[in-house]
């Protein structure tokens, strides 16, 4: 199989969809790889390493997408890639379609094939080609919300680990998966006291019984979320609906009940948010204030870490590509049930139910 891999064009995104090693392991199964000039220099990989590996280097994206049966890559096209999607093309990258109409219509026009990162699930329910993005994402989310809960950033003037005769900070995470995880070992390792609150009780015991006690835990509903914020310095919202919009679990109102300089970290963004006003922002311009709320709301957060996001994306897509690659979309959407489930749009139709929740259409295949 022809398998291209196009320089990231979204803001500030230095990711690359493939290493040179994974290009490595494709070209000696047989299959030949395009790399766009340039396509991992954000993440430290160069076109020498590629050609190295096997790739052919070629100068433009136009031509890695009109050149090859599969995409490989990190973010969804943006606009002025929309068209360069070819029908009955294989594109496997992290989609987020519930998020966004305009791209599920272009993708739906398009007739490409659109197997999503964030939906391939295990069958324990893990998804295994979101996890190692969201574990970078929950621990960023505490690093940027640190730094931004610094006084000449408008934040509150906290430092979240405290000093001696001075509390430390307070952190509310809401949701207690990968991110949330991630985020309040993290906020744990700084010293601060974290809140962390989800609906699952099994994911609270599992909480309790592997962090610090400086970590609580208590059951998420309105109630609380309104009560904690009250008094937390940092929120980082972490909540997941596989393929599906987040739930706004903080409202416009609410913000009113913050404190002036409250920092609230959205890393459910690219779902659409877990708080009202959420919009996606860049790391060009990552922040914004609403009623004196800083939001920090990157859609890519783990851009701003490329190689180890690269590194880590790679060595859970690389055994999908390959069997995507060695088998062909539909023998191994057949063969892999977890592979299954990533596939959300084919031949113009959408076959993920959650999307077509999400803008409530009728009449759309599922």
């Amino acid at each position: 199989m022809k398998i291209g891999v196009p320089k990231e064009i979204k803001n500030n995104e230095g990711r690359v969809g493939m290493t040179p090693a994974g290009v490595y392991e494709l070209v000696k199964n047989g299959h030949s790889v395009h790399v766009q000039s340039g396509a991992g220099e954000g993440s430290g990989f160069y076109d020498h390493d590629y050609k190295k590996a096997g790739a052919i280097i070629l100068d433009t994206i136009g031509h890695v997408y009109a050149m090859n049966e599969m995409i490989v890559k990190v973010k969804e096209p943006i606009e002025e890639e929309y068209e360069m999607v070819q029908k009955g093309q294989v594109i496997f990258t992290y989609f987020h379609f519930a998020s966004s109409e305009a791209l599920t219509k272009a993708m739906i026009k398009s007739g490409a094939t659109c197997i999503a990162y964030e939906t391939v699930e295990d069958e324990d329910g893990t998804l295994p080609l979101l996890t190692p993005m969201s574990e970078v994402a929950g621990r960023m989310a505490i690093q940027q919300g640190a730094k931004y809960l610094e006084k000449p950033a408008k934040g509150r003037g906290v430092l979240l680990g405290g000093v001696p005769g001075v509390a430390p900070g307070k952190v509310l995470v809401l949701g207690a998966g990968v991110v949330g995880i991630q985020a309040a070992k993290m906020a744990a390792g700084l010293g601060a006291h974290v809140t962390i609150l989800d609906i699952n009780l099994k994911r609270l015991r599992y909480v309790n019984d592997v962090m610090p006690p400086h970590v609580v835990t208590e059951f998420s509903n309105e109630f609380n979320i309104r009560k904690h914020i009250r008094s937390h310095d940092l929120i980082v919202g972490g909540v997941l609906l596989k393929g599906a919009k987040a739930p706004n679990l903080i409202t416009r109102d609410m913000l009113s009940e913050m404190r002036p300089g409250t920092v609230i970290v959205d890393v459910a963004v690219d779902q659409g948010g877990c708080v009202e006003t959420t919009r996606p922002t860049t790391h060009e311009d990552p922040v914004y204030i609403i009623d004196d709320v800083l939001h920090y709301t990157v859609a890519n957060m783990p851009g701003a870490v490329p190689y180890t996001s690269t590194m880590a994306l790679t060595n859970v897509t690389l055994p999908y590509v390959l069997k995507l690659a060695n088998l062909g979309w539909q023998k191994a959407c057949e063969m892999d049930s977890s592979l299954q489930k990533g596939l959300n749009i084919t031949d113009g139709k959408v076959v993920y139910r959650e999307i077509i929740e999400a803008f409530n259409w009728t009449g759309t295949k599922a």
